[in-house]
């Protein structure tokens, strides 16, 4: 189970990279030409812009892997170590009730989208806003791989052994 989870934080940040990778390259190359020929790409702005939406999605579940979401942990913190296990164990419940329900919204504006354009690719929008139901799954599943030693101890074990505690958890 350990190497399944390795392997898919890795391809996951593997995709995150090279929606980045495409960005630079996107609006390098439109900088090169435009300084070099005084002519621009017409899709370069629109394509770093969906790059840039994917990879935000698709990055979500590694930056809550790593407790980089914003936390507000001065409740928490005065807290005994059993109500900070509630807590913790209730903010699991919430995040995953939100998740499901973004996904669900995420799908029914992709499938409002399916018949639209975009102005300079000619893409259906379909394919930008399933960024959202494609990110908030990962998050799902993100969640619930670490979701156990969060709630116990406000940390867990990271894909290669380390333990990590999170920002904004105590080690209740």
């Amino acid at each position: 189970m350990r190497r399944l989870e390795q392997l898919f934080v890795k391809m996951n940040a593997a995709v995150v990279i090279a929606c980045l990778t495409g960005m630079v390259l996107v609006v390098g190359a439109n900088v090169a030409l435009r300084f070099s020929t005084n002519h621009s790409l017409s899709w370069s702005d629109e394509s770093a812009r969906y790059l840039m939406i994917w990879m935000a999605f698709l990055g979500a579940g590694l930056a809550l892997r790593q407790g980089g979401h914003v936390a507000i942990t001065n409740l928490h913190d005065v807290m005994s170590t059993r109500m900070q296990r509630i807590m913790r164990g209730v903010i699991v419940l919430i995040l995953l009730f939100f998740f499901a329900f973004m996904v669900k919204v995420g799908w029914d504006y992709m499938q409002r989208a399916q018949y639209q354009m975009t102005p300079a690719m000619r893409l259906s929008f379909r394919y930008v806003y399933a960024a959202m139901p494609v990110g908030f799954s990962l998050l799902i599943v993100h969640l619930l791989l670490i979701a156990r030693p969060f709630i116990m101890a406000g940390h867990y074990h990271q894909p290669d052994g380390q333990t990590e505690n999170m920002p904004g958890a105590a080690n209740g």
